[in-house]
């Protein structure tokens, strides 16, 4: 009986700690508590909004902002909200500062903290190092425009730039460099108030060499010094336009001219000459080969410049008989021989024969007027008449007896315009007048004069 009445003791006990507990949770506060946009209901005992975030572990910034107040008394069906701030890292004139903010816009909390800005001022929104709070949203960077000098082609001026190095400084002022130019203090140089830049610019070259176009920008003075930087050689005559020493401009083309000499050695024929020599053993008016010709060789040695491989001169340096040539040698006959002719008149001895064309002619056909002193005469100033006939003085010396078949013995007394070379005119009186016009042989009668043309035209 004992040991029951103990149990249910145990048991009084119990039912009444839980009607404790279910008075406790009774006379709870229900809130609804709203963190940066999250909600969700809590119930509490504390009796205001501070305490009720130390009951839930929950550390407020100042910069936090809550609602209602943290002095607040908690009601029934409250609502609590609570918008934190997020940290922000600012740098503004070097200095890097650690804000909480609420502000999404850079200006916005630039103007919080009460920076103030030029318009040539940049404000940079970056994204946060490694290194930064956790939550960080952004740093805001301010890139302050300061005045810097540039002295650039013996000019000088003054621009405000916002660049945090001296090659950004140029690229955004709209300065173009170029690798050959120089400047000072050196591009990676950090931006600072008053600096002063010097730009020294070099110029553009072209150079023409070997077929190609180097463009190159230099600053040296002289054509020969650019010429020596690219590595181009000039060897023996090459030579360039303008010249090696002369002075650069901005924008020169130069020429390097390469120049090669050849010596050439070019043969030509020397014609030979034909010469006509005597020969007693040949029969007058024969003619032979006594000796062949050949071509001699004349050996000329010519000095050629090539510039940029187009032949620019030619010049002769000398020149030499490397063989001479042999003449042709033709013999003509010298060797008179004494033939006799039958004619109608009898046998006559003759030395001498050629085939000629005769004509015929007469006083009255002479083309003289019967009213001039001459007329009838011949150019011997013998009378015209039957046997005189006129011939070329070359062929047939005057005062030479010739036989002509069908017109017999005649005497050569006579010349003529039209008789030249191997022709005959048979003269006639007027009334005995007969015309020729054929070829014949007129042979040459005895006796054999002393002179005697060999090689009759």
């Amino acid at each position: 009986m004992i040991y029951k009445g103990r149990i249910v003791a145990i048991l009084f006990a119990l039912l009444g700690l839980t009607g404790l507990a279910a008075g406790y949770e009774a006379t709870a506060t229900t809130v609804t508590l709203v963190i940066d946009g999250e909600a969700r209901a809590v119930s509490t005992h504390q009796p205001t909004v501070a305490l009720l975030f130390s009951d839930l572990g929950m550390a407020l910034r100042e910069e936090d902002i809550t609602t209602p107040a943290l002095d607040t008394p908690l009601e029934s069906a409250m609502v609590v909200a609570v918008e934190h701030a997020h940290p922000a890292i600012l740098v503004v004139d070097g200095i890097e500062r650690l804000r909480y903010v609420h502000e999404e816009h850079a200006a916005d909390i630039l103007a919080l903290e009460g920076v103030s800005l030029d318009p040539r001022d940049i404000v940079q929104v970056k994204p946060p190092l490694a290194s930064d709070p956790a939550d960080t949203r952004f740093r805001l960077v301010v890139q302050r425009a300061v005045p810097v000098v540039l002295e650039k082609d013996a000019l000088r001026s003054t621009f405000y730039t916002n660049a945090a190095t001296v090659g950004e400084a140029l690229q955004q002022n709209g300065i173009t460099l170029y690798r050959a130019d120089r400047v000072f203090p050196d591009l990676a140089t950090p931006v600072q108030s008053g600096m002063h830049i010097r730009l020294e610019r070099s110029i553009p070259v072209s150079i023409q060499v070997d077929g190609h176009t180097l463009r190159t920008r230099t600053h040296r003075n002289r054509v020969g010094e650019v010429i020596a930087d690219l590595g181009v050689m000039l060897s023996g005559q090459d030579y360039t336009i303008p010249a090696l020493d002369a002075t650069l401009g901005e924008g020169l083309d130069v020429q390097v001219v390469r120049v090669v000499e050849r010596v050439v050695v070019e043969q030509t024929p020397i014609p030979f000459e034909t010469v006509w020599q005597s020969d007693a053993n040949m029969e007058l008016d024969t003619q032979g080969l006594l000796q062949e010709g050949a071509p001699g060789v004349l050996e000329r040695r010519r000095r050629l410049r090539y510039e940029n491989g187009q032949v620019v001169d030619r010049r002769v340096e000398g020149e030499s008989v490397v063989l001479p040539p042999t003449n042709r040698i033709m013999g003509y006959g010298t060797m008179v021989v004494v033939r006799q002719l039958a004619t109608e008149g009898g046998v006559v001895e003759y030395w001498r024969r050629f085939r000629m064309l005769a004509t015929s002619y007469s006083a009255g056909t002479a083309g003289v007027s019967p009213s001039n002193p001459h007329y009838g005469y011949t150019a011997t100033g013998l009378k015209m008449d039957d046997g005189i006939v006129a011939v070329d003085p070359r062929v047939i010396r005057l005062g030479t007896k010739v036989y002509v078949p069908g017109y017999g013995v005649g005497l050569a007394a006579d010349t003529g315009g039209a008789i030249k070379g191997k022709r005959i005119d048979l003269g006639y009186s007027d009334e005995n007048l007969r015309l020729w016009y054929s070829f014949v042989d007129v042979y040459l009668l005895t006796p054999v004069p002393d002179v005697i043309n060999y090689l009759v035209p």
